[in-house]
């Protein structure tokens, strides 16, 4: 058995010695983020997704060596253990294998099997199984006649000691783990998954409709389908199965597969005619019950789990990648900002927030129905937008954003001399937020309507600086995400917000405990006490502060300085991504160009001139020195992209108001397995199904889009009554219309994908079109499912 060392470098196709060196310094508390940019010469150069594959693989395994210690010990102190069946739970290199070959050894409840060995039954059952000429009846009366206390153990006939026989084999053959091996695998590569309405529910369920018939490939189930699948399920409206089709009158291959197992023949009933053999049709129907009673439930119920687990996962990954690409979407930076959380009857509430997004104002205005204090809301935004030198202003795109946004546009025509932008953000989540503990707690004197325009502005000033304040289940960009195990989506998205945290880093004199906490090897109080000694004795002044704080020992400040920045501090190279630990390496740096840090930090061209390989040494190889060296270059370097956002076209501001073949730019607000939702500024995201992405064949619709582009796009069509909006990518495409794309080009499997996407229904209305080719005929059928799903 390979060490799992060893196992995983084979699984992540890197050196074991990278493996052993990783796993050593995760042994000893490193964070990921930590070893991934400032261990690279011990892990030769692993990227944090390596090292977070290489980490999860590790849990694995141990749980593996635990419990193969734990199964070898039982059986041993059962007296069972023989070197054939050791090596073989030696040999087990999956949980599954191991519990398999585990289980005629695991300690169980008395079955009927059981029952009937302590009964003195299995000498009859082991005679038949190797001696099929004997005859069952005449050998089951013999026994009887030889042992009269079976009557008093419950076997008081043939036929009951006949099916004491039958237990006992069958608990055998289900017990065989080659067995259950093969026969999952065959499932696992010809079974179908097949659903069907709940009788009497037809009504009632009517959102899963394209469910109530309907059989794929289990193999090829994709995860929305699935979950949605087992949402009916688990709601009363759908049953599924598992299992392989069959003609009219042929036997079940995995019956096959038990007789020939044990060594029994695969006749039927009907075609034995070898009288000499009296056994084989009690053997085969051994066989028959075995698997079903034994074997297609447990192993049904095994597959529809493995396709949960499956389809979770890809969920989890859908809604980790949209968090990601949201976390580090584009801030606008530290400008003065008034955000609008809008409202009609309610009127607008304002909050004017500062460079460093400080209160320094609020209150609200009410240009809306029923006061229409369209001017005087004007000029009081003009009044507040000069006191405070502001430069943005932040709109929710919730109720009346449309509205507002024309009051703003309204605004900047009247003042243009304010100079001011305005942009629409996505309030999802922020209402939840200011009804938030943490926000009470972050500002304890405003009301918590202000609060939630408070989210909204900052949000547009530092995305992820607001964003990890609030449940990313919250946020609203994930698939199914209520049907997924919400511990490992917990989990998951924790590790997103961390990674991004520090790939950005955090500014310690202003960031909140909620960022804070998300900084590598940091905990909720540690970051704690970092804000109130910051609140106490006033801004910090350099890293090696940080040691001061209680709780924050070498070890820890070891994990974090690197992603802690200090702006304006006494060392310029605590603004940057540096570790303190590799001072010494920029302090030869300097001395070798003859001017200060400052100087070198301000001179990209300086640090350029800078030959890597004068400053390695035992302790910091190449790599290190090279991010070294490109740090100095752009000190605090903002891994997010340019600012920018998209402009919605006035007098579109309703479903109303759209009409097919609009050319409308919109924001990407959540990307799914089967397309991307788009806000285009009508309160109701549109929908461009991942056929229509692109012009060519588009497989993940990721590779095309994330949350948070701009992109346009033209409307195909509009359901009102719904709410369904059915937008493309490809502007080419014409409402009504199939694509001009030439059928030759749509390939074989293309079609088989876009059945698969649509369902039957869809797939009977649109079987010409091709995935990446769909023509606008199949936008009301994608639309049906498409917005379920979400």
């Amino acid at each position: 058995m390979n060490s799992v060392s060893q196992r995983i470098a084979d699984e992540l196709s890197i050196n074991e010695k990278q493996v052993a060196a990783t796993v050593a310094l995760l042994d000893e508390g490193a964070t990921v983020p930590f070893i991934a940019r400032y261990r690279k010469e011990v892990t030769g150069s692993l990227d944090d997704s390596q090292l977070r594959n290489l980490s999860e693989r590790l849990a694995y395994l141990r749980e593996l060596e635990d419990r193969r210690t734990a199964i070898i010990k039982s059986i041993d102190e059962q007296g069972k253990l023989n070197p054939e069946l050791k090596q073989q739970l030696l040999s087990a290199d999956t949980k599954t294998r191991l519990e398999d070959l585990y289980l005629p050894y695991k300690p169980k409840r008395r079955t009927k099997g059981q029952i009937a060995i302590e009964a003195g039954i299995e000498p009859l059952a082991d005679a038949l199984l190797n001696d099929p000429t004997l005859d069952p009846e005449q050998q089951a009366q013999s026994l009887l006649d030889a042992d009269p206390e079976l009557a008093e153990k419950g076997f008081c006939d043939t036929k009951a000691v006949l099916d004491g026989a039958k237990y006992i084999l069958m608990e055998r053959f289900a017990e065989n783990a080659q067995l259950l091996d093969k026969a999952r695998s065959y499932l696992k590569e010809h079974a179908w998954l097949f659903s069907s309405v709940t009788t009497g529910k037809e009504s009632e369920g009517e959102k899963f409709r394209d469910y109530f018939d309907h059989k794929e490939q289990l193999a090829k189930v994709p995860s929305h389908r699935a979950l949605a699948m087992f949402r009916g399920r688990r709601e009363g409206f759908l049953s599924l199965k598992v299992d392989v089709e069959l003609a009219e009158g042929v036997k079940h291959p995995c019956e096959g597969m038990i007789a020939q197992s044990a060594g029994i023949s695969a006749g039927t009933s009907t075609d034995n005619k070898d009288k000499s053999r009296a056994a084989d049709l009690w053997l085969q129907e051994v066989v028959r019950w075995t698997w079903l009673i034994k074997l297609q439930l447990h192993l049904e119920t095994e597959l529809l789990a493995d396709l949960r687990e499956q389809a979770e996962h890809a969920a989890i990954e859908v809604f980790a990648a949209n968090l990601k690409d949201l976390l580090l979407a584009a801030p606008a930076g530290q400008r003065p900002t008034i955000a609008l959380d809008p409202g009609i009857r309610t009127g607008v509430k304002v909050a004017i927030i500062d460079a460093t997004g400080k209160i320094v104002d609020h209150g609200a205005i009410f240009p809306h129905a029923p006061k229409h204090q369209w001017d005087e809301s004007i000029a009081q935004l003009a009044k507040w937008a000069q006191q405070y030198q502001i430069e943005l202003i932040a709109i929710g795109n919730g109720t009346a954003s449309r509205e507002t946004d024309k009051l703003a546009a309204d605004l900047m025509k009247r003042h243009p001399e304010l100079k001011l932008q305005r942009v629409v953000v996505n309030e999802s989540g922020a209402s939840i937020y200011s009804a938030s503990a943490e926000a009470a707690k972050e500002l304890p004197d405003l009301d918590v309507t202000i609060r939630g325009a408070v989210s909204i502005g900052r949000r547009l000033q530092d995305p992820l600086a607001e964003l990890v304040k609030i449940d990313p289940k919250s946020i609203g960009v994930g698939q199914y995400q209520h049907d997924v195990s919400q511990t490992r989506l917990a989990n998951s998205l924790d590790v997103v917000i961390e990674d991004c945290v520090n790939s950005v880093g955090v500014e310690v004199n202003t960031a909140s405990v909620p960022l804070l906490r998300r900084v590598a090897g940091l905990s909720q109080s540690i970051a704690e006490n970092i804000v109130e000694r910051r609140n106490s004795l006033g801004p910090f002044r350099s890293r090696k502060e940080l040691l001061e704080i209680p709780r924050l020992g070498e070890k820890t400040y070891e994990q974090a300085a690197g992603f802690l920045r200090i702006h304006n501090g006494d060392n310029p190279l605590d603004a940057s991504a540096v570790h303190p630990e590799a001072y010494s390496v920029v302090e030869k740096m300097v001395a070798d160009s003859g001017q200060p840090v400052s100087n070198l930090l301000a001179n990209p061209a300086a640090a350029k001139a800078l030959n890597p390989a004068n400053y390695t040494d035992e302790r910091f190889g190449l790599p290190t020195v090279i991010d070294i060296i490109r740090e100095l270059e752009k000190p605090g370097r903002d891994p997010r992209p340019e600012f920018k956002t998209a402009t919605f076209k006035d007098g579109v501001e309703t479903l109303k108001d759209l009409e097919p073949g609009m050319l409308l730019e919109g924001t990407v607000t959540n990307v799914t397995n089967f397309g991307a939702f788009v806000d285009i500024g009508v309160h109701q995201d549109g929908l461009v199904h991942i056929s229509v992405l692109a012009d060519k064949f588009v497989k993940d619709p990721r590779d095309v889009v994330k949350a948070g582009d701009v992109v346009k796009t033209k409307v195909m069509e509009v359901d009102v009554a719904r709410k369904r909006i059915a937008l493309s990518m490809r502007l080419s495409d014409e409402p009504g219309k199939r694509s001009a794309e030439p059928a030759a080009k749509r390939t074989k499997n293309d079609k088989k994908t876009q059945g698969h996407q649509q369902g039957k229904r869809s797939q009977r209305n649109n079987k010409n079109n091709a995935t990446g080719n769909a023509g606008t005929g199949s936008f009301g059928a994608l639309l049906q499912q498409a917005y379920n799903k979400k």
